[in-house]
């Protein structure tokens, strides 16, 4: 069963005539007068080349739409060579620097003349391109192409800094508002939050309507003024009595949902990003904290924030620590109780399970508390993100997701990361400055007990 869709309203006469205007516009810049397709890739540089030349903003403005359409009709191996032309041709200016430097050594004063001539002209393009009708959205989908390319191709980086330096301000906090998705909000972007739910896969309608319509679930998003109907970023919230440890109850569609006013618990259980275009840009911390101050006005009862979440990469660091004889991170006895995990179905014995959960568990503390990446960094990306927002490691659940995609991914583990609204700044700090972890007692407990 699906909400009702609404009807769009009818579009203004001026826009309709605005719209087909800029379209002629273009046909005729391009020198195309029968409406047929703008020219594809092979043109694309020389379309990128006269917008940066155009001084007038209409005609600009057309053939931004030209280019951006040209771009999405070539296909991957155009739209790649495009890529690497921006990163290869469309850099800073070199006579203009040089110039530029020449000035600075005589006159120290001109070093904002060196930063404006150093500014790649690819930039400038991006701005530009960013006035078409569906402009933003159209970048967003460019520098998801870009970021596929990224491994295979490094020039890109280029421009794939000067993307994400552009998005930094066009996508900033300001621009930025929050809304409340319901049960009543549109089925175009109902449709959305299950194709981007990243975290606990929505199965059909009635999954939804199970997280967004009972008085005691809550779902929030943060969308962009350009980009009116596409999330960028929502979490799903939880009204409990406790901290849960397991997430199959918050998604039992038989449970008995509680009153708002009784809960003293918000627990986020899930925060998806929709836009790979914009990764590196950073909205969920600033969504968390909004929706706490939302939370609090609205349900004064609520003293606890806390999340249930995932640790994706738990298992495939347990599975080095295991091959690596030498590891410092478990001992003997642990490695001889982890080779029943193995056993696709372990977690289904009570009695292997409860073996288990005491070496798993000090496992888990040994990959927060001690383990780092190569950069020297804790390993586990949503760690990573809670961490750096102020929240402390609270507990840690065994078996807390068994379903499949949480049995590889952790062998069920999910942990709480708590958010004390009196100590989120120097849990943020100790973490940002020294890199320490914030955790409660329970969990160093774990550690120091691994087979308890």
């Amino acid at each position: 069963m699906t909400p009702s869709t609404r009807r769009a309203a009818p579009r203004p006469a001026f826009l309709s005539e605005l719209f087909e205007s800029l379209t002629d516009r273009t046909r005729r810049l391009l020198g195309r007068r029968d409406g047929g397709a703008v020219p594809e890739a092979p043109e694309l540089s020389e379309l990128a080349e006269a917008l940066l030349s155009r001084r007038g903003e209409a005609s600009g403005v057309a053939l931004a739409q030209g280019l951006l359409d040209a771009f999405q009709r070539a296909d991957p191996a155009e739209r790649l060579a495009f890529l690497v032309t921006l990163a290869e041709r469309f850099g800073p200016d070199a006579e203009a620097v040089t110039r530029a430097l020449d000035t600075l050594q005589r006159d120290p004063a001109a070093v904002e003349a060196l930063h404006i001539a150093s500014e790649p002209r690819r930039q400038e393009l991006l701005r530009r391109l960013n006035l078409a009708p569906g402009g933003t959205a159209a970048l967003v989908r460019m520098r998801e192409e870009l970021l596929r390319h990224l491994k295979d191709t490094p020039a890109l980086r280029r421009v794939d800094a000067d993307f994400a330096h552009l998005f930094a301000s066009w996508f900033n906090r300001g621009f930025l508002g929050l809304r409340h998705i319901d049960w009543d909000t549109p089925a175009s972007i109902l449709e959305k939050i299950i194709r981007y739910e990243a975290v606990h896969a929505i199965r059909n309608w009635d999954d939804l309507r199970n997280r967004l319509q009972p008085t005691d679930r809550r779902c929030y998003g943060f969308f962009h003024p350009q980009l009116v109907d596409e999330p960028l970023i929502f979490v799903e919230v939880a009204l409990t009595r406790e901290i849960p440890g397991h997430v199959a109850g918050l998604l039992d569609l038989d449970r008995k949902p509680i009153a708002a006013e009784r809960a003293d618990t918000a627990v986020f259980y899930s925060i998806s990003n929709t836009q790979r275009g914009l990764a590196g840009v950073s909205f969920g911390n600033f969504l968390i904290k909004q929706v706490v101050e939302e939370l609090k006005a609205e349900l004064p009862g609520i003293r606890t924030f806390v999340t249930l979440s995932p640790v994706p990469g738990f298992a495939g660091w347990l599975a080095e620590q295991r091959a690596d004889a030498n590891s410092e991170l478990i001992d003997a006895d642990q490695r001889l109780a982890f080779a029943v995990l193995d056993r696709p179905d372990w977690h289904l014995d009570p009695a292997v399970a409860e073996a288990l959960r005491a070496p798993l568990l000090a496992a888990a503390a040994s990959y927060f508390l001690a383990a780092r990446d190569t950069r020297g960094r804790v390993i586990d990306p949503v760690a990573r993100f809670h961490l750096g927002n102020g929240a402390r490691l609270e507990r840690l659940n065994h078996l807390g997701d068994v379903s499949a995609n949480g049995l590889r991914q952790s062998h069920g583990l999910m942990v709480n990361y708590l958010y004390d609204l009196e100590r989120i700044e120097a849990n943020h700090e100790g973490y940002a400055e020294r890199g320490d972890v914030a955790a409660s007692a329970a969990v160093g407990r774990a550690l120091a007990q691994p087979n308890a």
